[in-house]
């Protein structure tokens, strides 16, 4: 999967705005205002930050050496994953997984205004 592919694949899920809050180099996918994903857009290597359920991440670092813990970010709940290496189906459910843990994570009032 290549970053058009990945924007592609964020921007279609539902609630989710893509934003640049930290710079101009840094592009950051929301769902109800909640961070689900980072990457950078000033690197030649595409790789992206998912937040990931603590065991899991950890789980994940120790099978693939192209998924590692977030960069600048809490690594007990982000992976940073190396998306010109791991697979288009892998990276897809990581990234689900991430959108996921934001959508269950808000509140009831702001799931009924998404529609969640």
């Amino acid at each position: 999967m290549n970053i058009e592919e990945f924007r592609e694949f964020c921007l279609a899920k539902k609630g989710v705005t893509e934003e640049l809050p930290f710079g101009p180099d840094t592009l950051v996918y929301k769902v109800a205002g909640k961070i689900f994903a980072l990457t950078s857009l000033d690197t030649e290597v595409f790789s992206v930050s998912l937040k990931c359920e603590p065991n899991f991440a950890l789980e994940l670092r120790e099978k693939f050496d192209y998924i590692g813990g977030g960069y600048h970010l809490n690594k007990k709940h982000w992976n940073t994953v190396n998306g010109d290496i791991a697979p288009t189906k892998q990276l897809s459910e990581l990234t689900n997984h991430s959108y996921q843990i934001v959508v269950e994570g808000l509140t009831k009032k702001v799931k009924a205004e998404f529609g969640f």
